[in-house]
């Protein structure tokens, strides 16, 4: 198949506005690619790499050669060269890898570099995400759809889910089973503003449900397998970690049971129990000496969920089954902290003393509920205090893919309380509209002071207000704060850039989380 028939229906996803008509835009796509295409096809209308990452960034993508007049590209020979580009390393591999990007773009068509700069930045934002590929999938097989679902939440990729129903149909992914040792997608959360809302959405089947609480930890999100004396720990991103995680690796090691599957989140504590900032927990992800961090930045787990034990398999059990499963098999201190009650304002009491210990919040589940692997399914509700700044637009970058020709990433900042200047704090694209990006690219460029190809610097006149998850020190950005997931709430066209929030009042924010 050819690498430009995928961009162009990339391209009519992302202008569709119904799922049904994504999924059967995707579904004609992958009736046209050979079962060895398949997966391909499937992550790069996702938006995603099959290598996920390697190691392009936006700044290799600032000078790229003219694009070709006509389209000869296959999907495979796109894959193969991206496979290639991430796995040159050494010295002289910079100069080794623009020569190999420049080869693969010299081949491109227009449309498909716009593409391929989507991809490899990660702006492909079509909705083209599991839900419609599920779809696509079973449309393009002709299978049924909660075959695909299952499937995919066992396999924990689309590519193969893909390939197996075109090749093999509903018996091939029949095929499909949790195994121990190969990382399953992760139960994720659906988001309610405050402990009400959340409990309304958990007791909207059943009023008199009882609803179990945990803490939200804001650290990296494990699943851990073992199956005899092999033992490995992946990320929410199933990413294998188990050589930079010792401690998790004996932790699981020391339960009474031969094979399991538990869910958790692992973070690096202080001495009084609060949790270290953020990216001191991230840290153990990194690739080297992993007995040096475990001795700087060791890891305390909790465990949340049971998905398999000693040969029974529990994702379709009910959460309060899974939990006396877990409980059953870990001691107290491996266990979250957890809260069964009807009363709401235990629950909201629950919540407080959770954000009051350092943690993100809470997670509110229910007791009936499955493990919904990969989805955000009703039975687990999250609740986070929100944090707003009102920050100052200082710049802002061109974009990419679907937002080509519009100025999409904000530079942000907060007024510096000893000066007339401003403090940058960090970057985001997020929680644009079309309709407030078109408007922020005419003011904004209304307001340029300078420009290069990628950059517009601008009057800081724009006050936006940002939400934020928290704020993590910084050795990046001057008032050596950054925020972490940012996005766009509103301008504020009411305020003026003297009214927004200054470096005190960030430092403030930082210091209570």
């Amino acid at each position: 198949m050819l690498f430009y028939d995928v961009a162009v229906v990339s391209s009519r996803v992302a202008a569709e506005a119904g799922r049904t008509a994504k999924a059967e835009l995707v579904a004609g796509c992958l009736r046209r690619a050979d079962p060895a295409e398949a997966g391909v096809v499937v992550a790069y209308l996702a938006g995603a790499l099959t290598q996920r990452q390697i190691g392009v960034g936006p700044a290799a993508l600032r000078a790229l050669p003219e694009p070709a007049t006509e389209p000869g590209l296959t999907v495979l020979e796109v894959d193969a060269a991206l496979a290639a580009i991430g796995a040159t390393t050494g010295a002289g591999s910079q100069a080794a890898r623009r020569e190999l990007l420049a080869a693969l773009f010299a081949r491109a068509t227009a449309v498909e570099q716009r593409f391929l700069v989507g991809l490899l930045v990660g702006e492909v934002r079509q909705g083209a995400l599991d839900g419609v590929m599920a779809d696509a999938i079973a449309r393009a097989a002709e299978v049924p759809v909660p075959a695909v679902r299952r499937a995919l939440m066992l396999r924990g990729a689309a590519g193969p889910v893909a390939a197996a129903a075109l090749s093999g149909g509903a018996g091939a992914l029949a095929g499909f089973g949790l195994e121990v040792g190969h990382a399953v997608r992760p139960m994720l959360a659906a988001a309610a503003p405050d402990v009400p809302a959340a409990l309304a959405k958990l007791r909207a089947k059943d009023v008199h449900a009882l609803v179990a609480l945990e803490w939200k930890i804001d650290g990296i999100r494990v699943q851990l397998h073992r199956d005899g004396d092999r033992i490995a720990v992946f990320t929410r991103s199933l990413d294998d970690i188990t050589a930079r995680v010792p401690e998790l690796v004996e932790t699981v090691r020391a339960l009474p049971v031969r094979s399991v599957v538990l869910d958790g989140e692992a973070i690096a504590l202080r001495p009084d129990g609060r949790p270290h900032p953020f990216q001191l927990t991230a840290s153990r992800t990194g690739t080297h000496d992993a007995a040096r961090l475990r001795a700087e930045t060791p890891l305390t787990v909790y465990l949340f969920d049971a998905l398999h034990v000693a040969g029974a398999d529990l994702i379709d059990r009910p959460g309060a089954e899974r939990w006396a499963a877990l409980a059953a098999l870990a001691p107290a201190e491996l266990l979250v902290p957890r809260l069964v009650t009807d009363d709401d304002a235990a629950a909201d009491a629950f919540f407080a003393d959770a954000v009051a210990r350092g943690h993100e919040g809470v997670v509110a589940k229910s007791l009936d509920s499955p493990y919904t692997a990969g989805r955000r399914g009703a039975g687990w509700v999250k609740v986070k205090p929100r944090h707003t700044l009102d920050l100052v637009v200082l710049a802002a970058e061109w974009g990419h893919g679907r937002r080509r020709g519009t100025l999409s990433n904000l530079h942000l900042g907060a007024r510096d309380p000893g000066g007339d200047g401003f403090v940058m704090l960090g970057k985001t694209f997020k929680g644009l509209t079309d309709e407030l990006l078109a408007w922020q690219t005419e003011r904004l460029q209304e307001l340029a002071v300078r420009r290069d190809d990628w950059t517009v610097w601008v009057r800081p006149e724009l006050v936006v207000e940002i939400a934020f998850d928290g704020l993590q020190t910084s050795t990046r950005y001057p008032g050596g704060l950054a925020l972490r997931f940012a996005r766009v709430v509103r301008y504020r066209e009411d305020k003026t850039a003297a009214e927004a929030d200054d470096m005190d009042t960030v430092r403030e924010v930082a210091e209570r989380n």
